[in-house]
């Protein structure tokens, strides 16, 4: 299992040049575990929305229409 201690060795083990230009990124992957999970719920939400629809500007009044073919594309 590793410690605390064992990460802050490793830590200490890098040069401080090195250490310098990477602690921003050090910090956020740490701070990143503070931070709750979301919810399946927040996670399917949030992929809906990056779902983009071509579509004529009335699809989303005229769904219906449009899914049993009473009105058309074009």
């Amino acid at each position: 299992m590793i410690t605390k201690e064992v990460i802050k060795s490793e830590i200490e083990k890098v040069p401080p040049e090195r250490l310098e230009e990477r602690l921003d990124e050090l910090y956020r992957v740490v701070k990143s575990f503070t931070m709750p999970d979301p919810s399946p719920e927040k996670i399917f939400m949030a992929r809906l929305r990056e779902i983009k629809i071509d579509g004529p500007e009335d699809f989303a009044a005229n769904i219906d229409l449009y899914l049993t073919g009473e009105k058309t594309v074009g």
